[in-house]
C-alpha cells in the first residue's frame, strides 16, 4: 500500500513538473515574441525588411550578398555612360548653335541650296505643246518685250506663282527636233501639269503648226548667256514700299534678300515676278540673290531707282 502511494505522488509530481514547463515555455514564447517586436527596425512599413529577414535566416551566406552585390553595379554603369552621352564636345556645340547675331542667322539659312521647287535640274518632264501668239514676248513674268520670241508660257501648276519666271528649258519633240525656250508667261487652266504652251514661232520649229498639239519631253537648262544679271524696281517703289525684280538670270531665282538694320532679310516672291518689301525694309540698299542649285550673289550699290534696269557685275554658274 505505502508503495503505492508512493507511485502515484510520483506521477501527480511528475505532471505538475511537465504542466508548469509548459506554462513556462509558453510565456517565454510569448515574451521573445513581445521583444521582437520591440525592437528598432521593426516597424509598420518594413515588411520586404522582415521577408529578407526570413530569407537570412533560411540562406545565411547567399542571401546577405544578393542585396548588396547588385546595388554598386546599379548604380556604378549610369555615372560611367552620362559622360559618354553627354561629352563636354557636344554639349559646346549645342551651346554654340543658337549664338548667332541677327546679322547671322539669315546668312545661315542662306548658305543652304533653297528648294528648287517643283521645275527640278536633272530632271526630264513629259507633257504636251501647245502654240499662241506672244506678241512682243512679254507676258506675266513682266519681264518686257523681247526681240527673242523663243519664248513659252509654263502651265499654271509648274509656273509656280512665278517660280518658273526666267527658267530655261529644253524641249524635244517625239520627231527628234529640239529648242530652247525662256520662261516668260503663263498657262492658265485648261493647261495641264507638264504642258507648255509655246510662241507659235518657237512651235514651228518643233513641228507643222497645223498640228496644234504634240507630246514632248523637257528639262530644265542654264542659259547660254554670259553677260551679268540686272535688277529693277518697280514703278512706285519708295523707302516705304518697294518691289524688286531679277532679270537676265542665268539660272532660275529661288530667293532674293535685303540688308537690313537687323542683318539679311528675305523677301516674299510675287504672282507679278517680284519680291516685295511692303514695309521699306532694305529698299535702296545691298542685296543677295540665290539660284536654285544654292549660289549666292552679293549685289551693292543699286539706286532706288524706279522702273530702270540696273546692271550687276555678276551672273550665275552654267549647270
Amino acid at each position: 500500500m505505502h508503495t503505492a502511494r508512493q507511485a502515484a505522488r510520483q506521477r501527480r509530481r511528475r505532471h505538475r513538473l511537465i504542466t508548469g514547463t509548459a506554462v513556462v515555455v509558453t510565456a517565454a514564447g510569448v515574451l521573445v515574441c513581445l521583444v521582437t517586436a520591440m525592437l528598432p527596425g521593426r516597424q509598420a512599413g518594413t515588411r520586404t525588411g522582415a521577408g529578407t529577414a526570413a530569407t537570412v535566416l533560411v540562406q545565411p551566406d547567399a542571401t546577405p550578398s544578393a542585396p548588396s552585390a547588385p546595388a554598386p553595379p546599379t548604380d556604378s554603369p549610369p555615372a560611367a555612360a552620362t559622360p559618354t552621352a553627354t561629352p563636354t564636345a557636344a554639349a559646346g556645340t549645342a551651346t554654340e548653335a543658337p549664338r548667332p547675331s541677327a546679322e547671322a542667322s539669315p546668312q545661315a539659312a542662306s548658305g543652304t541650296a533653297p528648294s528648287p521647287g517643283r521645275i527640278r535640274p536633272g530632271t526630264t518632264y513629259k507633257g504636251v505643246a501647245t502654240a499662241y501668239a506672244a506678241g512682243d514676248g512679254n507676258g506675266a513674268c513682266l519681264f518686257g518685250p523681247s526681240d527673242d520670241l523663243m519664248v513659252a508660257a509654263m502651265n499654271t501648276t509648274d509656273y509656280e506663282s512665278s517660280r518658273a519666271c526666267g527658267a530655261y528649258v529644253r524641249v524635244r519633240a517625239a520627231n527628234g527636233a529640239s529648242i530652247t525656250v525662256r520662261i516668260t508667261n503663263e498657262c492658265p487652266l485648261p493647261c495641264a501639269p507638264g504642258q507648255l504652251d509655246l510662241s507659235q514661232q518657237a512651235f514651228a520649229k518643233l513641228a507643222d503648226p497645223r498640228l496644234g498639239r504634240i507630246p514632248i519631253t523637257w528639262s530644265l537648262l542654264s542659259s547660254p548667256t554670259s553677260a551679268p544679271l540686272s535688277v529693277r524696281y518697280k514703278s512706285g517703289s519708295s523707302p516705304h514700299w518697294c518691289a524688286i525684280q531679277v532679270i537676265g538670270h542665268r539660272n532660275p531665282v529661288a530667293r532674293l534678300e535685303v540688308r537690313t538694320a537687323k542683318g539679311w532679310r528675305a523677301l516674299p516672291r510675287t504672282a507679278y515676278n517680284y519680291f516685295l518689301a511692303a514695309d521699306g525694309s532694305g529698299c535702296g540698299g545691298a542685296m543677295r540673290i540665290t539660284d536654285i542649285y544654292g549660289e549666292q550673289l552679293a549685289v551693292e550699290g543699286m539706286a532706288l531707282l524706279p522702273d530702270v534696269i540696273q546692271p550687276t557685275r555678276v551672273q550665275f554658274a552654267p549647270h
